[in-house]
This record gives C-alpha cells, structure tokens and sequence, in this order.
C-alpha cells in the first residue's frame, strides 16, 4: 500500500529538467580559457558532488572567484538551450500543491545557477523551503534534514525523488523514501536499481498517476 506523503521534495538537475548538458556546456565556456586547454565531459563530471562552485574550485583552485563569475553569466545565457522543464512538471507540480502537499527542492546545484533555472522555468513560486550544495562537498544529506526541520516533517512521512544512485544513498542515510526518477535521457536506470530505490519511474505521468492515485 502506497503511503500519504505530506511533502515531496525534488532534485532539480535530471529530475525538473534536462540541465545537464547546459551545466556542462558552461562550465567548458567558463573553464577552458582560463585553463587554457580543452575538457572533456568526463573530466568535468568527475569532479560533480559539491555545488559548481566546488567543482570550479577543483579545476582551476587559483582563480576559483572568476572562474564562478564567469560560469553564472555562461550558465544564463545558455540557459535558451533549456528553456523549459521536462514536460509535465509543472502540472505534476500543480497537482501535487493543490492537492496540499507541501514542496521543497534539495539540490546539489548552487544557490545562485538553481535560482537562474527556477527562474527560467517559472516554478520559483512552488518551491517556499530550498536548500542548495555546498562548495566543500556533497551535502544533500544536510540539505534533506534541514528541509524536514523546516517543515517539521517526519523523514517517513515525506518523498525525496532524484535521479542519481548517489540520491538513493542519501536519503537511505536519512530515512526518507525515495522515488528514482529515471525519464532524463542521463538516467543510468541500471545504477539506479542497484542502490534498490523504494520506486522507480521512467516517466513524469507515470510517477504523477500513482502519487495522486
């Protein structure tokens, strides 16, 4: 039997929208001239876990503030290259807050770049409570309970659905449930099983058929 969540809380990168790509791109716009080589995406990925300015840090740890400037100012005028959320968020979003269930976000992205995106989207005004990552290292364990004590919500009584293994880790860690949300074309749905997530959906309607069942 399915449970009644009182709220669910959304990552954004993969899970609200197809921002990867847009992510990667600025930090390449950003990055390489002042590294003044090129990088791969592999090389870029492998250096995600703390918020863009974490992994901006790693990159070029000597000149972190401008390669962060640089980034922001790469990351919104790119953002036209994602001008939109997944289809049908934003109507699994209104479905869920008429329905009165209490929404938050908790991101690994930074404060800044996760305001330029819920911006972009027009979904700011769903999201009241909001943590963001960290430069110092992945921090959605924190950002999670921070969120429940803000909503003074049992983690038991409260959906978390991301889209990385690494999601399903974190909310394990905290006692949340957790929806897997494998429709993002980045989605490894083989990753995700491996870390038994309590669900997994391959699709927004899919997932927004059975938590308003």
């Amino acid at each position: 039997m399915k449970p009644i969540f009182k709220a669910v809380i959304f990552d954004l990168d993969g899970t609200i929208a197809d921002t990867l790509p847009l992510c990667i791109a600025a930090f390449k716009k950003s990055i390489e001239p002042i590294l003044g080589q090129q990088l791969s995406d592999e090389e870029i990925i492998a250096n995600f876990g703390p918020s863009e300015e974490g992994t901006i840090r790693a990159l070029i740890p000597h000149h972190e503030e401008a390669g962060v400037k640089s980034y922001l100012e790469h990351y919104q005028q790119l953002h036209i290259t994602c001008p939109a959320p997944f289809p049908g968020i934003t109507d699994l979003l209104e479905a869920l807050d008429t329905r009165g269930i209490k929404l938050a976000m908790v991101t690994g992205k930074g404060k800044h770049s996760t305001k330029i995106s819920l911006g972009q989207f027009g979904l700011a005004r769903y999201f009241d409570v909001l943590a963001t990552g960290s430069p110092n290292g992945p921090n959605k364990v924190n950002g999670i309970r921070a969120v429940l004590e803000h909503l003074q919500a049992n983690a038991e009584d409260c959906l978390y659905i991301g889209d990385a293994p690494s999601d399903v880790i974190y909310c394990k860690q905290v006692g949340i449930p957790i929806a897997a949300a494998a429709w993002a074309g980045t989605a490894d749905i083989s990753a995700l099983e491996a870390q038994h997530p309590d669900w997994l959906f391959t699709s927004i309607e899919q997932f927004k058929n059975w938590i308003l069942d």
